[in-house]
């Protein structure tokens, strides 16, 4: 396994999709007038999955992100890390699984982004967590709109009472959210567009560490159509009246600045700066 190669990884994670693509595709249709999504399980050989778990990089040597809004760590420094996970997330970028996924939401215009913008890495540990919040509407560079998060889960025997479960929050997020289990070997394919607030609830593990691989996937379109640009918004969860106040006024001030500054005051940190864009 710790030689196999991206071609064979696709191969994986094609036929554990396409096994269940009608299933998958009433799945996203029945959801997708809130927030589109669809789960599917046993994506990879288990051997395999608990080789990414077991290479995943230590909380050391990422970017703890840590505020208000969220505290996990992060990277998109791919090839910094084990080169096993590097050929793992631009499996899910190859053509066939872009267009299986596409064709399973009704969509014919996805592409992926090599950069890793947002993407890449992700762990949780002990009182980790991530508020409710709107993706960025675009790339980097505004020319494209984010349309789809995958997240693929890879610690083995991750339990729902050890929390770091992704929530949906159709009805926004002062009602009740929607969890997906962050449950070993499980890909969860989610739509992001302008009320598609989502969150992970906090990490009660004691010793245990929530590990992702993230990809997104963009579109010259947005998903509907009255969409518009927006950056990142966070908000309070229903109990957290006074924080919410707080990342609402955030949200509005960086929003003015992203008017001022189209594509930011600086660049966003987290992209794979090495890897050749085409």
């Amino acid at each position: 396994m710790k030689n196999i190669s991206t071609k064979e990884i696709t191969d994986f994670i094609y036929r554990s999709i396409v096994a269940h693509k009608d299933e998958l595709s009433l799945a996203y249709e029945n959801s997708k007038k809130e927030i589109g999504y669809f789960y599917v399980d046993n994506v990879l050989p288990n051997e395999l999955a608990k080789l990414c778990f077991k290479v995943f990089p230590k909380k050391e040597d990422m970017r703890c992100l840590n505020s208000i809004r969220e505290y996990k760590y992060v990277s998109a420094q791919m090839d910094k890390h084990n080169p096993l996970l590097e050929k793992i997330i631009y499996a899910f970028q190859e053509d066939k699984i872009v267009e299986l996924i596409g064709r399973i939401c009704g969509i014919d215009t996805l592409n992926a982004d090599k950069s890793l913008y947002a993407g890449g890495l992700s762990l949780m540990a002990k009182k980790n967590f991530l508020n409710p919040h709107l993706d960025n509407s675009h790339d980097a560079e505004r020319e494209r709109w984010r349309v789809f998060n995958l997240l693929f889960y890879v610690t083995p025997n991750w339990e729902l009472n050890d929390g770091g479960h992704l929530e949906l929050w159709p009805n926004g997020p002062k009602n009740e959210p929607i969890i997906i289990e962050s449950k070993f070997n499980r890909l969860v394919v989610m739509a992001t567009h302008e009320t598609s607030w989502h969150s992970v609830n906090k990490v009660e593990s004691e010793s245990g560490l929530r590990c992702c691989i993230s990809n997104y996937y963009f579109s010259p379109y947005p998903l509907k159509e009255t969409d518009k640009f927006h950056v990142t918004k966070y908000r309070g969860r229903p109990e957290e009246i006074f924080k919410n106040i707080i990342l609402d006024a955030d949200a509005q001030l960086r929003m003015i600045l992203r008017k001022i500054f189209k594509k930011g005051i600086r660049k966003n940190p987290h992209i794979y700066k090495d890897k050749e864009i085409s």
